[in-house]
């Protein structure tokens, strides 16, 4: 039996009725037509236009009474007033006169009789332009925007004097205090670099400038575990040195604490304003105190670094060096324009005539591919890209630093800020994006006053594009043009075959092909002229085919 369902109980039952709409009379709030207010209605002029406005409009002007196009400027509601241009896009910065510190000692710009030691046995005796520039102004407490070509010693710039500015705060605020750390002390500086082998080679400088004044760093970077760092952390430290992405993650744990950070330094400030960087790094800043010292050190400066500048750094001063363009007056630059299909083999030819190189591909399949054809040919290499692990990226460049290896393969990681002495030549297997990608790489050679020189593999067809590059980088490249020629067909003399006199009259034209109107008798005196003029010799018969009959 089908379920039976009880009616709608009464109370929910409703009832629906029709809406009495109100007469227009009736309505309160209705107003007659001769009781609403009305205005003076004008006739319009000639070449008005109608409008449904209840309010006062001009008159629109007569067609021949209009300016022209371009006679009147727009009309703006208020002026606009541009910001002030604190990053151009080549730097207007003051400069030092490389002539101007020589024979200048560290001493004389206000380091402390350790660090001009420890210094001296880095291999730094005097500063160089961009250290001398600089290191007076972070000392004296300054913002500090600092644009030095590859391997002018921007290490040096910002990381004696910050280890000297954290010696006078402690001075300040513990006058006669005991040295030492303390535990879970917070860190006092933070130097931010956008990859983990600069990172790291940051710290192997700054740590032995530290601890020669009894002050403690640690590197935070990702691809190694978290328990050392954090070791390390609470034990406590004074300067933490590291990559956006891992610190970032500490301080979301709560792990490490920056509200006592007095000093924050950004190396490749310009990297670090790309797209996946710039918010962690504005997250970190936005950590750190607002009074807290900020300096930004880069080889390239320019308008991507302007969000930082305005947000986070206040009255900074602006330093480069005087003549000092951005590309290294040691280095050779040089562009072989080559067969694609050649790549390799070229690669591999430069490789095996050096000593020490790096070789640049764009993507990490490539340069596994370039590093095992290297090992192939007998010349020792490694790789160096984001696929491999912490460990195998540092053994890659200790391989290489200590001469295990001839060529390292690497993908843009390692163009910013890796030093590597002696390294002979750059080859770039990949053209870089952009003219900032180019100084990084190229930077790798002729560091510290150092010769060296670079080499750019790319195919004819790219030849436009690298010279807008190499002329937004301001770089003056030898040109070498090494591709073959295109493959073209053999000429008659080269086959072997006789040329036919111009004079010659051409063989005659064979009769169109049989058609279904064509005869049987038609037909098989088609098929007898054509078997006899593949018979005849070179030579063409007189027969200019069969009769039409």
């Amino acid at each position: 039996m089908p379920k039976q369902y009880a009616p709608r109980s009464s109370a929910k039952s409703r009832t629906f009725a029709p809406r009495s709409k109100p007469k227009r009379g009736e309505r309160p709030d209705w107003t007659p037509p001769e009781h609403r207010p009305t205005g003076e209605r004008k006739p319009r002029a000639t070449g008005e236009r109608r409008s449904r406005s209840l309010g006062e409009q001009p008159a629109r002007p007569a067609h021949g009474s209009r300016p022209e196009r371009g006679a009147r400027a727009p009309e703006q509601r208020a002026p606009y007033a541009a910001p002030a241009p604190v990053v151009h896009e080549r730097l207007a910065a003051e400069a030092i006169a490389p002539d101007a510190v020589a024979g200048m000692a560290f001493s004389e710009l206000g380091l402390g009789a350790n660090l001009v030691r420890e210094l001296a046995a880095l291999g730094a005796a005097e500063p160089f332009p961009i250290q001398a520039a600089t290191i007076p102004q972070v000392l004296a407490g300054r913002d500090v925007l600092g644009r030095g070509r590859t391997g002018s010693g921007k290490t040096i710039a910002f990381g004696a004097p910050v280890v000297e500015r954290l010696l006078q705060l402690h001075r300040q605020a513990n006058p006669g205090g005991a040295k030492g750390r303390s535990m879970g002390r917070s860190p006092r500086a933070l130097i931010l670099a956008p990859t983990r082998e600069l990172a790291q080679q940051i710290d192997r400088t700054v740590q032995r400038l530290a601890r020669s004044v009894g002050l403690f760093t640690i590197a935070i970077v990702g691809g190694v575990p978290y328990q050392k760092q954090l070791t390390g952390l609470r034990r406590g430290v004074d300067i933490v040195i590291g990559t956006p992405g891992r610190i970032q993650d500490l301080v979301d744990q709560g792990e490490l604490d920056l509200s006592a950070i007095a000093v924050t330094v950004l190396d490749e400030a310009d990297h670090m304003c790309d797209l996946g960087f710039l918010e962690p790094v504005q997250e970190i800043l936005r950590a750190t105190p607002a009074g807290a010292q900020r300096l930004l050190f880069s080889a390239t400066l320019d308008r991507a670094v302007e969000s930082l500048v305005a947000e986070f750094l206040s009255d900074p001063s602006v330093h480069e060096v005087e003549g000092e363009d951005q590309a290294s007056s040691t280095i050779a630059h040089k562009v072989w324009l080559i067969d694609a299909s050649a790549k390799r083999d070229v690669v591999r030819e430069l490789a095996a005539g050096v000593q020490r190189s790096i070789v640049f591909s764009r993507t990490r399949a490539f340069a596994e591919d370039l590093a095992t054809g290297l090992e192939a040919a007998g010349v020792a290499a490694a790789s160096l890209h984001g696929d491999l692990n912490q460990a195998k990226r540092n053994r890659s460049l200790a391989a290489l630093a200590r001469g295990e290896v001839r060529a390292l393969v690497a993908t843009d990681v390692a163009a910013r800020g890796i030093h590597v002495d002696d390294v002979d030549l750059v080859i770039q297997a990949d053209m870089p994006d952009d003219h900032k990608a180019y100084l990084h790489r190229s930077g790798r050679t002729g560091r510290a006053g150092a010769q060296g020189t670079v080499i750019t593999v790319i195919s004819p067809s790219r030849r436009r594009r690298m010279e807008e590059l190499l002329r937004t980088a301001g770089i003056e490249a030898e040109w070498e043009d090494r591709a073959t020629t295109r493959p073209r067909s053999r000429s008659l003399e080269e086959r072997g075959e006789p040329r036919r006199p111009r004079e010659q009259d051409r063989s005659p034209r064979p009769p169109a092909a049989p058609r279904p109107h064509m005869s049987d008798e038609e037909y098989a005196e088609f098929r007898a002229w054509k078997a006899a003029r593949a018979e005849a010799s070179v030579e063409p018969a007189e027969q200019t085919g069969p009769s039409a009959s």
